[in-house]
């Protein structure tokens, strides 16, 4: 995820993505790690979003997002161009909430996609 001025993030989060996402950094388990978002095959609609702490590759996309380093692999940037992910803490239905403006379908989930 390019940060120039050229170049938008591929994945953004909203304020409280970051706050949650900075508690799981703070975890011993993850020191030194970055948060990976990206996409693979499967679910119930073709394609289901993954997130994992991770070490950054040498052809991720990455960019800071307040003090929050995201890292997206260069086939998952081309499904996730323009997405935000928020989260809630609602007791029904909280979580991780993706938003990607490339899906054509969604299931009722949100976890999965096709595009």
């Amino acid at each position: 995820m390019e940060t120039t001025a050229s170049h938008s993030p591929v994945v953004t989060l909203t304020p409280a993505a970051v706050e949650q996402v900075r508690g799981f950094l703070r975890k011993p388990e993850n020191e030194g790690k970055v948060l990976r978002l990206y996409v693979e095959k499967g679910g119930c609609s073709g394609m289901q979003y993954s997130m994992v702490f991770d070490e950054r590759r040498d052809d991720d996309r990455v960019a800071e997002i307040a003090g929050v380093a995201v890292v997206v692999d260069a086939f998952s940037a081309e499904y996730l161009k323009g997405t935000v992910v928020d989260f809630s803490d609602d007791l029904t239905g909280g979580g991780f909430k993706i938003t990607n403006p490339n899906a054509r379908q969604s299931c009722g989930c949100g976890k999965s996609f096709s595009s």
